[in-house]
């Protein structure tokens, strides 16, 4: 009957209690299946207190941990599941493998939640010396769970090859999983998704007619900037012969984000042409593994990678609509940005719809954690000369017919003074002091800040003091310092606009040292252009000199 009678009292049997362990065992490690496994393990600590087996107990306490840190989000449940972890490791003998395997548990979820990793790296050492294969397997995953800062990647992906080589020792499916899995992270977390799909590309487990992972492969070389290696992969796919499989969506998608990247019109013509039959589908990947959003927000990247502003904007205005309607709000941002661009593009930097756009784009994206894309793309009237254009927190570059989009910066302002003086030498110092005051022919430098602006900087400045002083006088340091920063910001922008009595502030150092500044900021400048569009960057590169004295000499 699987009971025992003792003493008048019915106790569960031996079987009962492996049974729920086997269980327990089996779908956490084999299936993944955590609530089932949690259940489990429940039963056979209930069984195993009731039977008085220590080492049951203790197996069970260790699978009530389950996989990850901090899996239990209740504090009930967190404090419940310690608990019973401490009292197992009070009744096992402190030199079993059982005990150590619970040490390892305590330490990581204990550094876990003190954002901290000393303890967990310290027991680590002592594990890797135990010969115990399935303690060495938990603590490398553990002690990799409280590694995720942004200031560990290199130990992180070492503890991730390490626990798929342990995977063979221990022979647990889990083991080799989680290390493949965490290994992924770390690439992720490193913005090195290129070895990953490069790995992935030339699989023989890959379905014959799956092509969006090459389609990865070319959108991930775009995007680290290697565009000879990102053609190549997009010249393999043979847009038209890429098969009609449950990944085709997402091929295509990958496809015209590429051919963007690297103003291939001709790709992003013979891609639109495909896709527009199926432009009110959502680009799923397989069973519903993925959504990319509205298939409309690809048709609109490729009208713009064409230079067809007015129907790049048509395809994202019903992408923003289309994202909306799907609950898909990280798509609805990346659409309404590129509507955004696209507005920018086909009406100027100044239109008030592209500057909504754009705005709330990036008011959702920071709602979201979003980094947005930087902007590529050709202006709806080419000109001969370079322009620079400053539109809030971003400049818009236009030379050629082409037309990029970067973030301000220093030198992008001392860029703005140069190519408005097309020919005229100007001296670095005075580029950096902000005091080139003479209105050039054909076009206006840059302005410094008015006074209604720099009153309005300064009285943000005082309410600044006060926020900080209330602040650190109530401990709250991280808002503190972030304000700091704008502090920070708000003075440098005054310093570079003014000086004593409201004049241009001449530089305070040496000629040589502007000239090292000027130069620095200049080239930082030219960078951030050609990362963003290299043709561009390049131009500019030839046709702008640094020095004691800078110059941009269009050719």
């Amino acid at each position: 009957m699987g009971v025992a009678q003792r003493t008048g009292v019915i106790l569960p049997s031996c079987p009962d209690l492996k049974l729920a362990l086997v269980l327990g065992e089996r779908a956490l490690f084999v299936n993944g299946d955590l609530q089932t496994a949690r259940r489990w393990f429940d039963s056979a600590y209930r069984l195993a207190e009731l039977c008085g087996d220590p080492s049951s107990l203790a197996r069970a306490a260790l699978g009530l941990g389950g996989i990850w840190v901090h899996e239990h989000r209740t504090c009930a449940e967190s404090e419940m599941v310690r608990a019973r972890q401490r009292h197992a490791l009070s009744l096992v003998d402190p030199r079993s493998s059982t005990a150590l395997r619970l040490r390892v548990r305590l330490r990581g979820e204990e550094d876990y939640r003190a954002g901290r990793h000393a303890t967990i790296m310290e027991l680590l050492a002592e594990v890797r010396g135990s010969g115990d294969g399935q303690a060495l397997a938990e603590a490398l995953s553990l002690a990799h769970h409280c590694l995720l800062g942004p200031g560990h990647a290199a130990i992180r992906l070492e503890l991730a090859s390490e626990l798929i080589g342990q995977a063979a020792v221990t022979e647990r499916g889990g083991d080799l999983l989680m290390g493949l899995l965490w290994r992924t992270v770390d690439l992720y977390l490193a913005a090195e998704l290129l070895p990953v799909l490069s790995d992935l590309v030339s699989s023989p487990t890959l379905s014959p007619i799956d092509n969006s992972y090459l389609a990865g492969l070319a959108l991930a070389a775009a995007v680290a900037g290697d565009r000879r290696a990102a053609a190549g992969h997009l010249a393999r796919l043979r847009v038209e012969e890429v098969p009609a499989s449950s990944t085709w969506l997402v091929s295509m998608y990958c496809v015209v984000e590429t051919a963007h990247l690297l103003q291939d019109p001709d790709t992003a013509a013979r891609a639109y042409a495909l896709l527009r039959p199926f432009a009110d589908l959502p680009v799923v990947a397989s069973l519903g593994v993925a959504c990319f959003g509205s298939a409309h927000h690809s048709l609109g990247m490729a009208a713009l990678t064409t230079g067809d502003l007015p129907t790049a904007v048509e395809h994202l205005r019903a992408a923003v609509r289309g994202n909306l309607a799907l609950g898909h709000w990280p798509a609805a941002a990346l659409s309404r940005w590129r509507l955004g661009q696209a507005l920018a593009l086909r009406d100027g930097a100044r239109d008030q719809a592209a500057a909504r756009e754009q705005a709330a784009a990036a008011r959702e994206a920071r709602e979201l954690g979003m980094v947005l894309p930087a902007v590529v793309g050709r202006s709806s009237a080419g000109q001969d000369g370079c322009r620079l254009r400053r539109h809030g927190r971003h400049w818009q570059v236009e030379l050629g017919g082409r037309l990029a989009l970067v973030d301000h910066s220093v030198g992008m302002g001392h860029l703005a003074t140069l190519v408005a003086n097309p020919g005229r030498e100007i001296l670095a110092a005075d580029l950096a002091a902000g005091a080139w005051p003479r209105e050039p022919e054909g076009g206006s430098v840059q302005p410094l800040l008015d006074e209604q602006a720099r009153d309005t900087y300064r009285q943000r400045l005082g309410r600044l003091e006060a926020e900080i002083d209330e602040l650190e006088s109530m401990n709250d340091l991280e808002r503190a310092a972030g304000l700091r920063l704008e502090r920070e910001w708000l003075v440098a922008e005054l310093a570079a606009a003014t000086g004593i009595g409201g004049r241009a502030r001449p530089f305070t150092g040496s000629e040589e040292r502007a000239r090292i500044a000027v130069g620095k900021a200049i080239r930082r400048a030219l960078a951030r252009i050609s990362a963003v569009d290299p043709a561009i960057g390049e131009e500019l590169r030839a046709t702008v000199q640094t020095g004691l004295r800078c110059c941009y000499r269009p050719r």
